[in-house]
C-alpha cells in the first residue's frame, strides 16, 4: 500500500497518513490538509512509526492521525 503523509493547516503539529493522494477520507474538523510526501509500498515512515500499524488503521478508518510531541524548551 502506498501511504501519503499530510499535515493539518489549522492544528499545529497534527499529521495524518492516508492511502490516497487527495486525502479524501481525512477528517474535515481538523483540516484543511496539505500533502507533505508519499511513501512507496514497503517504504519507511517518519519517526519510526510501524508501517503495519498505519496500514491497519487506514484499512479500518481510512486514515491515521499522529502528532509530534513538543520538545521542552531549553532554559
Amino acid at each position: 500500500m502506498r501511504i501519503f503523509l499530510f499535515e493539518s493547516q489549522t492544528r499545529q503539529g497534527l499529521h495524518a497518513f492516508a492511502s490516497d493522494i487527495a486525502g479524501t477520507r481525512l477528517p474535515d474538523r481538523v483540516g484543511p490538509w496539505r500533502l507533505v510526501s508519499g511513501s512507496p509500498s514497503g517504504g519507511l515512515l517518519p519517526h519510526g512509526i510501524p508501517r503495519r500499524m498505519i496500514e491497519r488503521a487506514i484499512g479500518a478508518e481510512g486514515f491515521q492521525l499522529w502528532r509530534l510531541k513538543a520538545t521542552p524548551e531549553a532554559k
